[in-house]
């Protein structure tokens, strides 16, 4: 893969991430007003909108800090990439696994609160497992 054609792909990975984070953002809020304008109660469903919002608040920051650090890349800058990446996919596993886990014993304990946020921590890191399997398919070809 050439130099210019990894940072295309780069970037356009980087953008997904910003419209992620920035659409996280505007359902978790969006979530957390429906709630408040309708004065609903629902524990389950305030704490997915407070966790969207703030994996989104996190994901736009990250992604606006890798925005301004995008640069043409050698081997062994596309070879790093290619480490970081399988690593974050790692690291996108174990989001869901842990989700799962707040899911399964909140449910089990009855605490709808914490598996709201359960359920949003499983969301959020199965997208960007997506997000990252796709750039790295893109680079592996």
């Amino acid at each position: 893969m050439w130099a210019d054609t990894l940072l295309a792909a780069e970037r356009a990975h980087v953008i997904r991430l910003l419209v992620w984070g920035g659409g996280s953002i505007v359902i978790g809020t969006a979530v957390l007003a429906w709630l408040h304008a309708g004065r609903r109660r629902s524990a389950l469903v305030a704490h997915f909108g407070i966790q969207t919002a703030a994996w989104g608040t996190l994901e736009v920051a990250l992604g606006a800090l890798l925005h301004a650090s995008l640069a043409m890349r050698d081997l062994a800058g596309a070879t790093r990439l290619d480490r970081l990446l399988w690593f974050n996919v790692g690291l996108d596993a174990g989001y869901v696994l842990v989700g799962l886990t707040l899911l399964v014993t909140a449910w089990r304990l009855r605490r709808l609160g914490l598996a709201g946020a359960g359920l949003a921590v499983v969301v959020q890191g199965i997208a960007l497992a997506l997000l990252d399997l796709l750039l790295a398919a893109q680079i592996s070809r």
